[in-house]
């Protein structure tokens, strides 16, 4: 027997394993009633409402909100239909437009209750520690920390030798497969109510893709790439991995090897319908910056790893200022507005090597905003 059939039948062994273990941990998860019980949707009313709650269709909904919750709850326990269709509208993110499907929200309660009481558990449970898109505790700065402790280990052993591969997918929300999330439903949720429910979420946005707006398509949309997380850290063996939604890096101290890492990713993401952009997908020297999640990151012949801002994001900041007191003067925008948001971004800029880019930034706020620092 080869070391490769040894290796495939200890995998084989520990899946099932793992699966049975897992079985029985998120059992009492895999409930349509749990989800449609009472108690569980007036959780996820208080849950979907923060941040939002000055709305007038929430104030609507909490003026009856026991009356709601009961009518959700016999909706769904009878089997009826509680999709009320999309509220669509544009926005312009970081200069790219972006497709927002927004749900009522009645419907954004159930689907709290879902991803509250069933898919975040029973979904999330075998995604790879370094994804870290849509999880609780995670997010943006998880994920940059964690390539920097993979640079860190890739240094001490074979230096700045080797390289990244940087992979984007094309469109990723937008060309999500419903055939193959449907495939990987069956495998990890039992109950049929339960399943036909999640399902008719991801079945709403029409044949293929799904929209943002919905918290199902977050959860969905980290899911279907599970099982590429898995094949590169298991077969692929590498262990510099790690992913954030549709962007994923790849450490190896073999360029060859990366290359050849790339035509297999290709061929495995065809298989669930993810499209791999080959304009932004691209091994770099690790010798030579590059660039993840907006962060310019260096090597230094000692070992040291730099994180910069992108020249981008220190643009679109200084415009965002110059913007912000226009509005200030007209009375459209407050000052503490101003002030939160500009706390905001310099707190990212904190966990960054950027003091010169941070205190320049300072002083073109205390420039524009002078006056109304003296109100204070």
């Amino acid at each position: 027997m080869t070391s490769e059939e040894r290796r495939a039948r200890r995998r084989k062994r520990r899946e099932k394993e793992h699966s049975k273990r897992r079985k029985e941990r998120l059992g009492e998860y895999d409930s349509y009633e749990r989800v449609a019980s009472m108690d569980s949707l007036y959780k996820a009313a208080d849950a979907a409402q923060k941040g939002v709650s000055w709305k007038a269709s929430v104030q609507r909904y909490n003026m009856l909100r026991m009356m709601n919750i009961y009518r959700t709850h016999e909706d769904l326990m009878s089997g009826k239909d509680i999709r009320k269709g999309f509220i669509c509208f544009d926005i312009v993110e970081r200069g790219k437009l972006r497709h927002i499907k927004s749900v009522r929200f009645s419907e954004r309660v159930v689907q709290k209750s879902i991803c509250q009481n069933a898919l975040s558990p029973i979904l999330t449970n075998p995604l790879i520690y370094d994804n870290g898109a849509s999880q609780k505790g995670k997010g943006t700065q998880f994920s940059l920390n964690r390539l920097v402790i993979h640079l860190t280990r890739h240094v001490r052993r074979h230096g700045r030798e080797g390289g990244i591969l940087l992979i984007d997918f094309s469109d990723y929300f937008g060309r999500i497969d419903h055939e193959a999330l449907h495939r990987m439903y069956e495998d990890a949720i039992h109950d049929d109510k339960l399943r036909a429910l999640a399902l008719s979420f991801v079945d709403a946005f029409g044949d293929k893709g799904l929209g943002l707006g919905s918290e199902t398509s977050q959860i969905n949309a980290i899911y279907l790439r599970s099982p590429l997380d898995h094949y590169i850290k298991e077969i692929l063996r590498i262990k510099g991995y790690g992913a954030y939604m549709d962007d994923s890096y790849l450490i190896h101290d073999s360029i060859s090897y990366l290359k050849e890492c790339l035509k297999k990713i290709t061929e495995f993401c065809a298989r669930y319908g993810i499209v791999i952009n080959p304009v932004k997908t691209k091994i770099c020297d690790l010798k030579h910056g590059f660039t993840f999640l907006k962060t310019r990151f260096f090597i230094t012949d000692t070992g040291h790893i730099i994180k910069k801002p992108c020249r981008e994001a220190i643009t679109r900041e200084r415009r965002k200022l110059k913007r912000q007191k226009g509005l200030l003067d007209r009375g459209e925008l407050s000052f503490d507005a101003i002030r939160t948001s500009y706390a905001s971004w310099r707190g990212s800029m904190i966990k960054k090597d950027a003091y010169n880019a941070t205190r320049n930034m300072d002083d073109l706020f205390d420039q524009l905003f002078i006056d109304s620092w003296r109100l204070e």
